[in-house]
């Protein structure tokens, strides 16, 4: 195959935009507009927890035969596994955190 074959199949207007890209707006948002740090960090734990169901589920659901999808179940598995490691990590970051501002001097 010869560079001018494929050159030759390759349409240059598709290949050149003559339009601006989108504008992205970035409009700053207030305080009572954003959650806050409670509630993203409830919204984490359930989603954790939320994971966890599916993943039970789904291996309940292997193991009683109404689905035969073992990758499935695997995935589902690693993806509960390795939210509840996050979790774990962030809480002992916030515990460590704590930690070292109750033995500050003051």
């Amino acid at each position: 195959m010869s560079i001018s074959s494929i050159s030759t199949g390759l349409n240059p207007a598709a290949i050149t935009s003559t339009q601006a890209p989108a504008k992205i707006e970035t409009t700053p948002q207030t305080g009572a507009d954003r959650p806050s740090f409670g509630e993203r960090l409830g919204d984490a734990i359930n989603k954790v927890a939320d994971q966890q169901k599916t993943a039970s589920a789904a291996a309940r659901d292997f193991e009683t035969g109404k689905t035969e999808n073992i990758a499935a179940v695997m995935v589902e598995q690693q993806v509960s596994s390795l939210g509840f490691q996050m979790t774990l990590s962030v809480r002992n970051k916030a515990l460590s955190a704590y930690r070292d501002i109750m033995n500050m001097p003051v």
